[in-house]
Formats: C-alpha cells, sequence, structure tokens
C-alpha cells in the first residue's frame, strides 16, 4: 500500500526545493483522506475511459490493459456484508460508496446456492411503476430492491440479503499491511527536530495501492499550495524507489 512516510517525505522535501517552508504532520494529516478519496473516486470515472477505449479497441492486451489495471485497483475496496432487515428496510453499510450488486441471503445445498440476484433501482417512479404493474410485479424469484436513503427490499419477506460493494478506502498499519477504519496520518518521534523519526506504531498507511504514491503527492501538493510539476514528483519517487528500505 502507499507509504504515508514515503509521501509525506516527499512531500516536505519537495517543498524545500518550492521554498514553500516545512510542512508540518498537522497540516499534512488534514489533507490525506480528502486527497485519498480524490484519487479513488476518479477510478470510476477513469473506467468510464477505459471502457470506451476498449470499445473502439484501443485498449491494449493481457496484463497493459487499462481496464485491467483499474479492475484490480477497485478490487482492493470491493466487499461483501449480510444485512438483516430493520423495521421494513436495511441499512447501508457506513463505509458504502457504490453498490456492486445484491442478492438474497440464501444457502448452500449440495454445492449449489439458493441465493438470487436482486434488481437495483434507484429511481422512485419506476418502483412505483413495477410495484402497481401486474407483469413485472416483484417476487421471490424475482426481488428488486430501491435505494434511497436505506435500501428496500420487494417483496418485503425477504429479511435479509447480501450486498457486494466498494467501500471508502481507509487504512492500513505500516508495520502489519492490515486493514485499519483509521484514516491516513503521518506521527513520529522528535517532531520538527533534525532526528525526527517516523513512528510506524502510531501512523497510518493509505490503503490506495503504492503506484498511487506520486498522485498522492500530487493531490496533497495543490491543497497546501506547492507548485509541483508532473515530472519532479516522478522523478523523486523513482529515485527514492532505488533506495535500499530502513
Amino acid at each position: 500500500m502507499a507509504s504515508v512516510n514515503e509521501v509525506y517525505s516527499a512531500l516536505k522535501n519537495l517543498a524545500n526545493k518550492d521554498e514553500r517552508g516545512f510542512i508540518t504532520p498537522k497540516v499534512f494529516n488534514t489533507f490525506t483522506t480528502i486527497a485519498q478519496n480524490k484519487i479513488f473516486n476518479d477510478l470510476f470515472s477513469e473506467m468510464t475511459k477505459a471502457q470506451t477505449m476498449r470499445a473502439r479497441n484501443v485498449d491494449a492486451k493481457t496484463h497493459l490493459s487499462y481496464v485491467k489495471r483499474l479492475e484490480e485497483d477497485l478490487a482492493f475496496f470491493a466487499k461483501e456484508s449480510a444485512i438483516t432487515q430493520s423495521n421494513g428496510v436495511f441499512a447501508k453499510p457506513d463505509d458504502l460508496s457504490r453498490v456492486i450488486s445484491m442478492r438474497t441471503a440464501g444457502a448452500y445445498v449440495f454445492n449449489t446456492s439458493s441465493s438470487i440476484p436482486i434488481d437495483v433501482i434507484y429511481d422512485e417512479s419506476k418502483i412505483d411503476y413495477i410495484l402497481r404493474s401486474d407483469l413485472s410485479a416483484p417476487s421471490t424469484s424475482h426481488p428488486v430492491a430501491m435505494i434511497s436513503e436505506d435500501i428496500e427490499v420487494f417483496p418485503t419477506n425477504i429479511s435479509n440479503i447480501k450486498l457486494r460493494y466498494y467501500k471508502y478506502p481507509e487504512g492500513r498499519s505500516p508495520s502489519t499491511g492490515a486493514r485499519t477504519a483509521l484514516t491516513p496520518r503521518y506521527n513520529a518521534t522528535n517532531l520538527g527536530a533534525s532526528n525526527e523519526v517516523f513512528d510506524p506504531t502510531t501512523s497510518v498507511d493509505f490503503e490506495l495501492p503504492d503506484h498511487y504514491v506520486p498522485e498522492l503527492i500530487i493531490e496533497i501538493g495543490k491543497m497546501v499550495g506547492i507548485n509541483l510539476r508532473d515530472q519532479e514528483v516522478y522523478a523523486y519517487t523513482s529515485s527514492e524507489a532505488q533506495q535500499p528500505k530502513q
């Protein structure tokens, strides 16, 4: 995952080069979540462009495919949750960003799942039409979900569902790589001193893959007012990548 230490160190050095002064961890930590969420949300618009490229036969093949790379990056944030109906509705998970698909809970019998896909609708006028229709009314074999502030599933006797979705990016432990609900932040001992030492036990890495380090540097740099050029950032991160890890 993208190292918060690497991103902060790069910004601190590039800020000095740009004569913008010292970026404190407090200021840096203010923008980490905003920058990560922006890059994450941009992945979806980039996917639309990439799929257009594929439709025009201009996307590369196999491992060089832009669509494939974006799918792999988004897979980091795919998650499934089992949700139970409460007061007639299903509450959205707190970390839900975008719905991928929805199914009834079902069960496995002789290696066969009885789970049924649920059609997802966001238009209230459309769900009203479906519920009134004799031909397209929802049934246990063809359920429909209306997503607004909560999730309503029809027919209403469906009490358990499995929701697959993209969650918002959070953080990773620099020491173990384990996921954490904490947002990215940089902490160090002897802050501001010449012998400042990165503290991996109280810091949190980004959850974005490590090849997004340059983008994180650029996005946070914009927010703290550093005039960075892409080639400067890429040159710096490339030289850092060649250094032995401490």
